[in-house]
């Protein structure tokens, strides 16, 4: 009997001790899920889901989109580095008839720091117009696990990410044009790159969806600009961090 109570008391003790040697979670572990309700800028009619989920330094996200320009590239990306916060639909910026460009609103949602290409696509901010990889539809739904520095996993998992969705049609041509150039690149039409959409990560309030569909073709049929575009890239990336690291040395 006495041998019988000691191997309970052991097993018992086994069995209780397995949660106690994996020993808790801290801030190192990057982890946390966390969801981003995507709402219109510029009156683009674009609203949306996006979803992160952080472990270690790697970072699974999807992403549903609807209301865009068919046929045109929609760089996206989570931006990093400003306030963490979207502006109003109705903030007026140095555009199209007083449209929101980029750099209008870098202060708030900050610089691009991880580019939400499609498989190959590289995923940094040297890819931020990858014109290649980024979806082309009026609707689409996104996923893929991307691998960050330590410093931007830490910051998601924080809440320090914005989820934006770039490219509007604002004269209803059906195409990136017009006479007003890009903040970012001046061989580029606004349209091209001003924000369509806009979401704060925050702790999640559902579970992420799995099994989603990674968004399709590759088409750049609605740009009159492809190539100059591709040329964009280091001018987004590099545009929105200069803007952001001006303004901060401004105020020192």
């Amino acid at each position: 009997m006495r041998t019988s109570r000691l191997a309970l008391c052991a097993a018992t003790v086994a069995l209780v001790g397995l949660p106690l040697a994996a020993g808790p979670a801290t801030a190192d572990d990057h982890g946390g899920e966390l969801t981003a309700e995507l709402s219109q800028l510029n009156d683009s009619g674009a609203s949306g889901t996006a979803w992160a989920k952080v472990d270690g330094t790697s970072v699974e996200i999807s992403l549903e989109a609807q209301g865009l320009l068919d046929g045109a590239p929609h760089a996206q990306h989570i931006h990093i580095g400003g306030q963490n916060v979207c502006p109003a639909n109705d903030q007026e910026g140095s555009g199209f008839e007083g449209a929101l460009q980029v750099s209008d609103a870098a202060d708030q949602y900050g610089a691009v720091a991880v580019s939400l290409t499609k498989e190959p696509g590289k995923t940094g901010a040297d890819a931020a117009l990858d014109v290649d990889n980024f979806p082309a539809e009026v609707s689409y739904s996104y996923s893929r696990t991307i691998e960050v520095s330590e410093e931007v996993a830490q910051q998601i998992a924080n809440g320090d990410g914005v989820v934006v969705v770039h490219g509007v049609d604002h004269d209803g041509s059906g195409t990136y044009d017009g006479d007003t150039k890009s903040d970012l690149d001046p061989a580029l039409p606004s349209e091209a790159t001003d924000p369509a959409a806009c979401g704060e990560l925050n702790a999640a309030q559902m579970s992420m969806p799995h099994g989603g569909v990674e968004t399709g073709g590759s088409s750049t049929s609605g740009i009159e600009y492809p190539a100059a575009l591709g040329f964009g890239t280091l001018a987004l990336a590099l545009g929105a961090f200069g803007l952001v690291a001006a303004r901060r040395r401004a105020t020192i």
